[in-house]
């Protein structure tokens, strides 16, 4: 790789931070079927109150907020978050909704075990190293209380994008200044270990092929 991991990320930040403020709707305003799956799936567990990484400019978190979670959303963008903010103050969901700016290759502002769940909607395929993703998987399982659960979506090797960008190493691709990766099942099973799987599920949500990936933090055994 041309450059290392902090630069990369850096330089990452920076040309999300441009998007951002060229674009007060960048992924428009609707929630993404992720979020309408797993606002389903964290009502039936019970769960109150979610961890949103990477909420970009908030349509998952307004959405979450809407089905009456309380939301801390996190992202490395202040561009971002601040049209979050204007978003939730205009539907009247600042009670719901806090947001903080976060690069998440540091440590989670939440204390050990206080979290319900986690959800993280694409975030995962940006531009981390694989050590990158495993301290952020320990991170999470760490702020989560026992059984609480870790929703991620992330692109598909089966996507139709895998293997026509340029290669970066480690993994990665560039593609119009942006980087990620594609994770095939046997990433998926690697950011498992220690965990309990609950389920990796193809999808498509166009124009991309994902995984829907639900891991739970389990009990402590007795």
């Amino acid at each position: 790789m041309k450059t290392g991991y902090v630069e990369l990320g850096r330089a990452q930040q920076e040309r999300w931070q441009t998007a951002y403020e060229q674009n007060p709707s960048l992924h428009g305003a609707e929630p993404s079927a992720a979020a309408r799956w797993t606002a389903e799936l964290f009502g039936a567990a019970g769960i109150d109150d979610v961890l949103e990484l990477g909420a970009g400019q908030g349509r998952d978190a307004l959405y979450l907020a809407r089905q009456g979670f309380s939301v801390h959303a996190t992202d490395f963008s202040e561009a971002a978050l601040h049209q979050l903010r204007l978003d939730a103050q205009r539907d009247g969901l600042d009670d719901r909704v806090t947001a903080a700016l976060h690069d998440v290759r540091d440590p989670l502002p939440p204390a050990d075990a206080t979290v319900g769940a986690v959800y993280a909607n694409v975030l995962l395929n940006m531009a981390f190293s694989r050590a990158e993703l495993r301290s952020l998987v320990n991170e999470i399982r760490r702020v989560l209380r026992p059984g609480g659960l870790f929703v991620y979506t992330v692109w598909s090797t089966e996507d139709r994008g895998y293997g026509k960008c340029s290669a970066i190493g480690d993994g990665l691709y560039a593609k119009d200044g942006f980087v990620g990766r594609f994770f095939d099942l046997d990433l998926v099973h690697e950011l498992a270990d220690r965990w309990e799987l609950r389920g990796a599920d193809g999808y498509t949500e166009d124009p991309h092929a994902l995984w829907r990936v639900t891991q739970a933090k389990p009990h402590p055994v007795s």
